[in-house]
């Protein structure tokens, strides 16, 4: 695997370029680089492309980024360093480029991961600068309403440098000739938040786009939620100087019922299950929960980043419902995290593999013998959200293996998939037509639940206790009868039920002081078996080390 070769986010946001349209969107587009005269929504669809596309061709060949295009696309290189470092999965091959640092926490500033999304981030900013430096001059409300959009769109990669690293090398101008400055902490946190606060007014109503003529853009809806995301997390983006929780729960507000849970089960999937699935663009009731999705489609706007990514990486060659013809078998639960459904690790395991050649029916069938279904284990957790499957399809599992060797080293996660839900054919067997739900309404409901928590000195108040028992309701799981049941541990316990593996674990643990440290361990934290703590600089990521040697104006993080 190859060094992408933009070696600084100090190259991406001094570079001209703009990446391919992406045609699930239904747009087409003129390169304003190669004609005097550009299409106003083709433009805008290039911006929206950044996030679900790596290149010109796709899935490779052309890629924005040189190196392993692959690696290089926005939700694959965030996902990682929101994911695998914590409680949630494990990646199964250890000799693959920079896994045993990233997912055991012990990275430092030539990790080339880190450097990848690093520059993802700065390189996608530059498309956002770039484009509001050719409409600058336009007047017409149309216009000014895309550029609110791609406003925001940089306002969310501005959150994921804040998030991830606590400052950005920071241009909101497209010039070739200066380096970005860097903004740090609580200067970046106040210019996210004014940036935001500008732009809301100016974007559509909140869900005017949540349909399927413009599904796929950001109304205010999305905005909102950013904000009220930046804000939950204030107390820690600023060390202490911000504490914006009523901000949190004032946009939360603004959102409460202008979206609906997915509840309702279909053709046996549930209201959970459907979110996830390859029509959840088309399944009306999952597109009233997803706030702001990443377009996908297995035709048109194919990578190996997106929806391809948590789908094939989840999978191994036998297993049922499998959805792809492309398993990877990468990516599977650690024991921290199949004790948030099953706290004894009592869940049933089969007893052996499916002989080769089994047909699926087979496998399916002796799965339901030995109670080892995802349908049971969810019915056993007492939890829709409880999507595993411990199997015998592609081999025997383990529930706390004592090695990670190879994908069976622990029990398989089946959230995301590329099956309709109504049992219609997707476009691709290999890339998922899966939307990647980067908001969604069930966030809402648990933003505003910690936010009131934290608000009252950590004590859980009875909005905390209804706001969780909304999602409690939708699983099907048992509710809190008061809300002093509630505690610190059983919020970060909620948001891994509800959110995992959607990219945003770490940001979670984090906030609670529960990432870096001792207040909490679990499996294979600091590559032992039984967890150990790790040092409290871990928390945030290194400022990549040739980004520093190519901007005097970065400094290196505390710790690196």
């Amino acid at each position: 695997m190859r060094h992408i070769f933009l070696k600084s986010a100090t190259a991406a946001l001094m570079l001209v370029g703009f990446t391919a349209c992406a045609d699930d969107l239904n747009i087409s587009s003129i390169d304003p680089q190669s004609s005097t005269s550009y299409d106003a929504m083709g433009l805008l669809a290039k911006q929206y492309a950044t996030l679900g596309l790596t290149g010109q061709k796709g899935p490779a060949g052309n890629g924005d980024i040189s190196g392993d295009e692959g690696e290089s696309g926005f939700y694959r290189t965030t996902f990682n360093l929101m994911e695998l470092p914590t409680d949630e999965c494990l990646w199964a091959w250890t000799t693959d480029t920079d896994i045993p640092q990233i997912q055991y926490i012990k990275w430092n500033s030539d990790s080339p991961r880190v450097q990848w999304a690093y520059q993802r981030l700065g390189y996608n900013i530059t498309q956002y600068n770039y484009y509001l430096e050719q409409t600058k001059d336009a007047a017409d409300a149309a216009t000014q309403g895309y550029r609110a959009e791609v406003r925001f769109l940089r306002a969310l990669h501005y959150w994921y440098f804040l998030d991830l690293f606590r400052k950005a090398p920071f241009k909101n101008t497209f010039d070739i000739y200066e380096l970005p400055v860097e903004k740090a902490g609580k200067a970046l946190y106040e210019w996210i938040d004014q940036e935001l606060t500008e732009i809301e007014p100016l974007m559509a109503e909140v869900a005017a786009y949540n349909n399927s003529s413009n599904f796929g853009r950001a109304d205010r809806g999305a905005a909102y939620m950013l904000h009220a995301r930046l804000a939950l997390n204030s107390e820690v983006y600023t060390n202490g100087a911000v504490k914006d929780y009523q901000k949190a729960i004032d946009y939360c507000n603004l959102l409460e019922n202008k979206y609906q849970l997915s509840k309702t089960a279909k053709n046996g999937y549930t209201g959970y299950a459907q979110v996830f699935m390859a029509d959840n663009d088309e399944n009306t009731q999952a597109m009233q929960e997803i706030i702001f999705p990443i377009r996908q489609d297995g035709l048109n706007a194919r990578c190996y980043s997106g929806a391809t990514y948590v789908v094939c990486s989840t999978r191994i060659a036998g297993m049922p419902y499998v959805g792809t013809s492309n398993p990877w078998s990468c990516i599977f639960a650690r024991s921290s995290f199949v004790k948030k459904f099953f706290p004894n690790l009592d869940c049933p395991v089969a007893a052996d593999a499916a002989p080769d050649g089994s047909t699926e029916q087979w496998i399916v069938e002796q799965d339901e013998k030995e109670g080892t279904s995802t349908a049971q284990l969810m019915a056993l957790a007492g939890d829709d959200r409880a999507m595993l499957y411990s199997g015998c399809g592609g081999g025997v599992r383990k529930l706390d293996a004592d090695l990670i060797a190879g994908f069976t080293s622990g029990l398989s996660i089946v959230k995301w998939q590329n099956i309709r839900c109504d049992g219609g054919k997707t476009h691709d067997i290999e890339f998922p037509d899966t939307d990647i739900p980067l908001f969604r309404y069930a966030e809402v409901f648990l933003t505003r639940a910690e936010a009131e928590f934290r608000k009252n000195g950590n004590v859980a108040t009875e909005q905390t206790r209804q706001d969780l028992n909304q999602l409690r309701q939708r699983a099907n799981a048992s509710t809190y009868t008061a809300a002093s049941d509630i505690t610190e541990s059983i919020l970060l316990d909620e948001w891994c039920r509800e959110f995992y593996l959607e990219g945003r674990r770490r940001s979670d643990l984090v906030r609670f002081g529960s990432f870096a440290g001792d207040k909490y361990i679990w499996a294979w934290k600091n590559e032992k078996k039984a967890g150990s703590a790790v040092d409290d600089h871990f928390n945030i990521y290194p400022i990549p080390l040739d980004d520093i040697n190519n901007n005097k104006n970065m400094h290196q993080n505390k710790g690196y």
